[in-house]
Formats: C-alpha cells, structure tokens, sequence
C-alpha cells in the first residue's frame, strides 16, 4: 500500500480519470488524488449528448458515477481550469491560473478535441458547434428552431448521433437537415457499403439529405435571411448526386468532421504518434506518467498494430489499470480491441476487430452478419439488427481463440455456447477454471 503522502494528479474527468480513481482506491485508500478538468460538470457519459439534445435523459441522469463520486473517495475536483504544462523534472503541473500542482504519479486522460478544418469563411458563421461535450450539446440544443435548415459536416458516428438527436425529439426541432461528407459512405471508418446503406436508408425515411462524395470549400453568408449561409460544395472521387461547384443553404452549422486526440501536453516530454503511446500497464514512455482514454495509443490485441481506440469501455478499463498501477498494484490491459455498440433509429449495430483475412457474410430482412477470419482466428465482424450474443464472437477475438477448437461453422449461423467444448462451456459458465 502506498504511503498517505502519495499524491496522484488526473488530467481529464472523463471515463477514464473515474476508472483511475476507482483503481487507485483499491489499492490505495488514503493517498490524495486531485483531478484537474476544464469542464464544470460532473463526470458524465459522453455518448448520452445525443440523447440529452433529444430530450430522452436530463444532466443528472448522464453523470457516470452518483454525485458523492469524489468524496466518498476523497478525491478533489478542480474544474473550470486546464493544465498548461507539465515539467517532469520539478514533478508539477502548471494550471491556466498559474499555480502549480505537484504530483508523485500523474494520469494523462485529455481525452480529444473536434478537428476544425481550415475552410475559408468558417470564421464568418454565427451559429456553428462541434458536437463532443455536454456544452456543446446546450449550444446547439439553443441555436435549433424549427424554422431553420441545419448542414452537419460529417457522416461518422459523431455526426450520425447529432442527427439523430435533433430528429428524434419529441418536438421539431429544424426545417431540414443535410449531412454532406468526403466519404462515399456513411459510417466509412467502420461499415462497409451493404451495412451503410442500411443505417443510410434509416436516416434517409426521416427526411435526411445526405452529400456523399462530397467536400466544403467555402462558405459565404446569403442575402435576405439574417444568420443565414451558403456552404460552396466541391467534387470528390465517385461523386454524381450534384454538379461540381453547387452550393446548400444552411442556418447551423455542426462540425462533426473528425477529432483530434489532445497529446500536446507530453509533447517532448513522453513518445507520442497519433496518441500517446502506452504499454499495458497503461504506462507512457515518461517515469511516473501514465496515460488513458481518448489521447492513447495502445496495442489491438486483434490485430498486433499500435492504435488509437477511442471507445468508452476502452477508457474505463485503460483508466483502472493505470490506477491500479499508480498505487503500487500490479495489472495489465492488453485486450483492448476497436469495438462500436450503437444505434440508430432503433436499427443495432456492433462492429469489433479489423476487417482483414476470408469472409462470411449474410444479409435477410434487415439482419447483415459479416465475419472476417484468417490464420485460424476471428480478426472481426459486423452485425446490424441482429445483435443478440455478440459477446461470444467479442471474446474469440479478444482471447485469440483458434477456430478449429470450436464449430465455427456453427457460429456463423448460429451463435451460441454448444459451439464451444464441454470443457470451455464449463469455464465461461463459471464452473471450473
């Protein structure tokens, strides 16, 4: 057990900073643990903004841990301030308010921030919002009115979930809504076209405009109509559903475009490629810092590739692990994989894994299933409508399960625990070990 003079620091009050405080207190009930975050609100659930615009939860009801989380484990949140440097060597954080934190051990879970592309007159538009926090959330739950059209830039998850919240409010919230994005796809980054045009066609019966293919590269205010603007259209590869160089009209703007994981503050300071990089102990390169969550880059157990996986499970078990560590414990994450449970408009969707290797595929009134095996190991898959189970194909390949210990010819038709051995029923039953 760690000495009560040990004093952790957490950057971030996301999943992650709660899994580390969780950690840290199993192993550590006395020690001090500051968190330093430049929100103002209790941890929350970031994936329910969605859900908060549409008006389905309240803030109270997205907080991710009750509201005595920090004092019954005596931990101290310092919000509405950033951490503007680290300097190893003095073993402090420096705040936006000049004042100094020090810190025995420190957790980076910055998280990542919404990219915000470099298009001419950008700066010209009056009611824009990205679409990552609960604040942005309340601005563009503020700007809507049903008299206004609204252009999201973006057809990604986060653009999808921002759509679906304006669309499935109990009121109208616009007049009409178009997604325009460079991807000929909705959803590119995880769907292939079969399981995007599904989600596609979904958005599309609520009266969604979608410009696929297609790129912004200006916008420009439009006469007659106050806080009104024109987003100048440009071509990309395979385009064909308008003219080059067209333009749409819009009141809001949502930038759902992309992120960017926050690294800067181990900039020089701890290896870093797209993310921070971590080991599996949630370690970066820098003595006694560690890093979780949205920021990181760690090893896919599916595919034996350094990468980011931005997914809230990811961050919760990463921020746990590097508590756990932190205060002296011994534990190691290496079975992170990419995984996406979602949804939308009631259509399920749960992808995980890479889509490399042969392909089992099957498509039946609105259920697509589509496995991706090589070497005699699961490496992924896509399921949409039909979820139930999926749990069994996750574990395959988080534990690397070699195929010809199960039918897997059964499981690809039928999921199920009698495709597994008597003995390995057993185990994941909880009968034996």
């Amino acid at each position: 057990m760690k000495s009560a003079n040990t004093k952790y620091l957490i950057i971030g009050n996301s999943t992650a900073a709660t899994g580390c405080v969780e950690g840290i207190r199993q192993i550590d009930k006395s020690g001090s643990i500051t968190i330093v975050s430049d929100e103002v609100h209790h941890s929350y659930s970031r994936p329910l903004i969605s859900y908060y615009l549409e008006g389905k939860v309240t803030e109270e009801k997205m907080m991710y841990r009750g509201g005595d989380f920090y004092s019954s484990n005596n931990a101290k949140l310092l919000s509405g301030l950033r951490v503007t440097e680290i300097i190893p060597a003095k073993k402090v954080a420096v705040l936006s308010d000049a004042s100094e934190l020090p810190y025995d051990k420190l957790l980076v879970a910055a998280g990542s921030r919404a990219f915000v592309p470099p298009i001419p007159g950008i700066d010209t538009v009056k009611n824009k919002s990205t679409f990552m926090t609960l604040d942005d959330a309340k601005d563009l739950d503020a700007m809507l009115d049903p008299e206004k059209d609204v252009l999201i830039m973006g057809a990604g998850l986060i653009g999808l979930k921002c759509a679906e919240g304006i669309l499935n409010a109990k009121t109208k919230r616009c007049r009409s809504l178009c997604i325009v994005d460079l991807a000929p796809r909705v959803l590119a980054s995880i769907l292939d076209d079969k399981g995007a045009a599904l989600v596609q066609e979904r958005f599309k019966e609520k009266g969604v405009k979608f410009l696929l293919s297609k790129g912004v590269s200006g916008f420009e205010t439009t006469q007659g109509r106050p806080n009104a603007y024109r987003a100048l259209l440009s071509e990309a590869a395979g385009a064909t559903e308008i003219p080059d160089n067209a333009f749409i009209d819009f009141d809001i703007l949502v930038l759902a475009a992309g992120v960017r994981p926050n690294t800067e503050l181990l900039s020089g300071i701890a290896k870093t490629g797209r993310g921070i990089i971590i080991n599996e102990k949630c370690e970066s390169s820098a003595k006694d810092i560690y890093a979780a969550g949205d920021c990181t880059e760690s090893m896919d157990a599916s595919s034996g590739e350094s990468r980011i996986m931005a997914l809230l499970p990811n961050a919760y078990m990463q921020g746990e692990c590097a508590g756990v560590n932190m205060a002296g414990g011994k534990k190691v994450f290496d079975k992170a994989i990419p995984m996406n449970a979602i949804g939308f408009m009631g259509l399920h969707i749960i992808t995980a894994g890479n889509y490399s290797g042969d392909v089992y595929e099957s498509s039946k009134e609105g259920v697509y299933r589509k496995l991706f095996f090589s070497d005699n190991k699961l490496n992924g898959y896509i399921f949409i409508g039909d979820i139930e189970k999926a749990g069994i194909y996750t574990s395959l390949i988080r534990d690397r399960t070699p195929l010809d210990t199960i039918d897997f010819a059964l499981i690809c038709e039928r999921p199920g625990l009698m495709a597994f051995t008597k003995e390995v029923r057993a185990e994941k039953l909880g009968g034996r070990k």
